[in-house]
């Protein structure tokens, strides 16, 4: 698109929109050359309507929309800080980030949306009626169309067996709801970002084991992260091998049900399942109550029961929480030189202007809220339809003002301490970096006592109902006299710290993201090409034929590590030169995959005692490790005092790369036998063809496709079959001729088995002859990532989005694992294969497409 007039019905002015290119090229020049960091930024925060229209063609346009909004909302108090002040903090992604909702909607009235990063919904009070559970489903979808993230605990739910007065007897459990809520997730999706959601439950749920394993099922509750809480109860019986009981519901006094289990039978469960799949996450959920600030209001609504999908805010039903990012790697003065030193007084007076910001983006948040239960008031649907969704908003509202929870965060923290010469991981890393951590407490703490006095308190604010807290007092202690000020004129905020995941926010400051080190100083990254363009190396033809072009990525502050040491930055390096030149860096033995995971354990329970929500985390492992090391390391987490833990194995889950040097001998051969099995198990998966009802067949080994057959259905000329069918068989024989048929099998309602035979012969001869081909490619082991990249190739009708292809493409996405197109080598945006997993998401380092799961 060119450059155009826009008329602009939200403020009546004229102004001019850009290219998808124009912009971009801008970007580019903007972060120096960096394709990546340019692509996030025109992608996810430019500013654009809801047809796409750009509206800015640099991040420093960005940045004077959020600070003209910012000091809009400083001028309702007093001592306001200037337009030209807020540009200053956030102009160039040096010192303060807002994050995600934030950044793209601030200034934003073409969209109605909120600011607000992440939610949890939930009944108040036990309510595991259909019309309870139907409720949370429903707030979950509308939370998401807004682009939010969502969690919600599933405590409530009578487990599996118990009594309910209806038709069905007795209750169906947790793991259909698990299904349900996932499902609704995968159906909410914006500009290719799906929904993200955290189911929790307690471990004292006699349903928590099938929890557990809800997910090792391929295809199963791919739309949700999983994560059990888990109390110091449990934890002590696994430690000393003793039994516990689990009840429902689970903080009666009277329950209904009691179970005892042996803690350390289901302990092992979880260990093994983390160590093979990444999940289900652990939450201390005793810790993080203790330490909750929010919890001593309890009695008036902030009794926390979940977080959201990775973990980093712990919420109490109908609260949300915005997010920002201090660039510690700004602080450091002289970075990777002999003369490096970390500016405390500096950082300190930017934490205290960072909350200032986050509470004037909660002012921002209302105003947002508002315009969206306009919205709802002006929608000319039913009022009895609109209800819950207006309902919701209403209380998401009143949390907001009530407590104005805020979340900030850091990140940058591995280059902090590169630049500092501190190799991360180590004793004195880990002292400096809670040092830092405990700055920035004191410092945002002391700032919202000051917003306190000028603004007055978080309306619910009592300093007896937090006298006891643990958090409170380690403040109090390291600063008697913010403390004092404190019970005098109360606080801004209910909450204020967190470390959230900082992937896309991380990219653009070009440091490492979070609290996490360095992924990789040095790493391969590959770019799609065409063979035919002239002066086009191709490194790379992948399984459907694409050609990449490989090519060397030096981290952003390892360069500068180059620089400040007279390293010829420009060479082109043989893999030998780079390995040496990293020995000789602090990022050396600091990397992602290298750091000892017992020091990581603990560097992150000293920095959570500075924290007062919770921190997002990964600990990377190598393959080999042993699920014995998994639980020991989830021991010490609770030891050593972590609300939450997040274990990943390497190649424990579909989609992550997590070591750029060359797999030589990487087995891609299918396990698959030569010889086909004369009997298959079978799912039955139905599907439009247009305006025709289709059935399709996948026939399964060891839970992978391996053939597929589809066929009209509901037809006197097509297969005929009970719609509650859902499994069987695929039996191969053979005719009299010699040929081969197909039939299938299945166990009705009576207990009878009832076979529908020649599978074939039912067929449209077209659709057969590409059912074979994809069958052939799946017998041959091609990943069904690739098949999937096959059938969207496949040139058939697409006029309709119920067609064959399409139909086909829902019967096998099922069977990827976590639900994604992604696999090792193909993000399922870009096709790249800078795929990693950190702080609990997948982030590919091409384009900087990330999900949380």
């Amino acid at each position: 698109m060119a450059e155009a007039e826009v008329n602009l019905k939200t403020t009546g002015l004229n102004k001019k929109t850009y290219s998808y290119d124009q912009a971009y090229q801008e970007a580019l020049k903007y972060f120096q050359g960096d394709e990546l960091a340019a692509r996030v930024w025109v992608n996810k925060y430019a500013l654009k309507d809801s047809e796409g229209n750009l509206y800015e063609l640099t991040p420093d346009d960005m940045h004077h929309r959020l600070a003209k909004e910012i000091a809009r909302i400083e001028k309702k108090y007093p001592n306001p800080m200037s337009e030209e002040e807020i540009y200053d903090l956030l102009k160039g992604f040096k010192y303060i980030v807002p994050q995600g909702g934030p950044m793209a909607g601030i200034g934003n009235d073409y969209q109605i949306a909120s600011l607000s990063n992440c939610f949890v919904i939930g009944n108040e009070g036990p309510s595991d009626s259909y019309g309870g559970i139907m409720k949370i489903d429903q707030e979950q979808v509308q939370l998401m169309k807004r682009r939010g993230g969502v969690g919600h605990d599933l405590s409530y739910i009578r487990p599996k067996g118990s009594p309910v007065k209806n038709s069905a007897l007795t209750s169906t459990g947790l793991v259909p709801f698990m299904e349900r809520f996932s499902n609704s997730t995968r159906e909410v999706a914006q500009d290719g970002r799906r929904g993200a959601l955290m189911l929790s439950v307690s471990i004292k749920h006699p349903d928590s084991e099938k929890f557990i394993d809800a997910k090792l099922e391929q295809g199963k509750v791919t739309g949700a992260n999983v994560s059990v809480k888990i109390d110091d109860e449990f934890m002590n019986a696994v430690v000393n091998g003793t039994d516990y009981q689990q009840q429902y519901p689970i903080d009666s006094s009277n329950p209904k049900m009691t179970k005892t289990i042996n803690a350390r039978e289901l302990w092992n469960k979880i260990v093994h399942n983390a160590w093979k799949s990444a999940e289900p996450g652990i939450l201390f959920w005793d810790t993080i109550i203790r330490e909750s600030v929010p919890d001593c209001y309890a009695d008036l609504g902030y009794r926390t029961v979940s977080t959201n999908p990775c973990g980093e805010i712990p919420l109490c039903p109908y609260d949300s929480c915005r997010l920002l990012a201090i660039n510690l790697y700004s602080y450091v003065k002289n970075p990777f030189t002999d003369k490096a030193a970390f500016d405390f007084d500096l950082f300190k007076q930017h934490a205290a202007y960072a909350q200032r910001i986050m509470d004037d983006i909660i002012d921002l948040e209302l105003e947002k809220i508002d315009a969206i239960i306009g919205k709802i008031n002006a929608d000319p649907e039913d009022e009895e339809i609109k209800r819950v969704e207006k309902n919701l908003w209403l209380n998401i509202r009143k949390k907001a003002v009530e407590g104005r929870r805020t979340g900030i965060g850091i990140t940058g923290e591995g280059d902090m301490l590169a630049a500092l010469n501190l190799r991360y991981g180590s004793d004195i890393a880990i002292d400096f970096a809670v040092e830092v951590h405990k700055t920035l407490a004191l410092a945002a703490y002391n700032s919202s006592v000051n917003l306190a006095k000028e603004r007055g308190p978080f309306p619910i604010y009592n300093s007896e109902k937090e006298k006891n807290n643990p958090f409170i007092l380690r403040l109090a202690e390291a600063d008697p006299e913010m403390y004092k000020r404190m019970r005098k004129y109360g606080r801004r905020n209910i909450a204020l710290l967190t470390i959230a995941p900082t992937g896309t926010t991380s990219l653009m400051t070009q440091t490492t993201s979070g609290i996490e080190p360095v992924f990789l100083p040095v790493y391969k990254r590959r770019r799609k090409v065409n063979p035919n363009d002239p002066d086009v190396r191709v490194d790379f033809v992948d399984e459907v034929g694409d050609s990449w072009e490989e090519y060397i990525v030096f981290h952003h502050k390892f360069v500068n590590w180059m620089q400040a040491n007279n390293i010829e930055t420009t060479k082109k390096y043989t893999q030998e030169e780079i390995d040496k030149l990293i020995e000789k860096s602090p990022y050396y033995k600091a990397t992602s995959n290298d750091v000892d995971w017992l020091s990581k354990v603990r560097m992150q329970g000293k920095i959570q005692k500075w924290v007062d929500h919770s921190i997002s985390v990964t600990i990377n492992l190598p393959s080999s490790v042993s699920e014995e090391l998994v639980g020991k390391l989830y021991v010490e987490a609770w030891k050593s005092g972590c609300k939450g833990v997040t274990v990943y194995r390497d190649g424990s889950r579909a989609g992550v790369l997590l070591n750029n040097k060359d797999k030589k001998n990487e087995e891609t051969t299918s396990k698959f036998p030569k010889k086909r099995p004369e009997v298959l198990v079978a799912d039955v998966v139905r599907f439009q063809n247009n305006k025709e009802k289709w059935i399709a067949f996948v026939g399964l080994i060891d839970g992978k496709p391996y053939e597929i057959f589809t066929g009209l259905a509901d037809d006197e000329d097509g297969i005929l079959l009970p719609k509650s069918v859902q499994k069987g068989f695929i039996i191969k024989s053979r005719e009299s001729d010699g040929s081969s048929r197909y039939d299938f099998q299945y166990v009705n309602k009576r207990g009878y088995k009832t076979t529908i035979e020649g599978l074939s012969y039912k067929f449209n001869k077209e659709y057969w002859n590409y059912a074979k081909l994809i069958s052939g490619v799946l017998r041959h082991g091609m990943p069904i990532e690739d098949v999937l990249h096959l059938v969207q190739g496949l040139q058939l009708d697409n006029e309709n989005i119920n067609n064959w292809k399409n139909g086909v493409e829902r019967a096998l996405k099922k069977y990827v694992p976590n639900g994604t197109a992604v696999k090792k080598g193909h993000c399922d945006n870009c096709g790249s294969d800078e795929l990693i997993y950190q702080e609990g998401c997948l982030i590919c380092k091409s384009c900087g497409s990330s999900k949380c799961g």
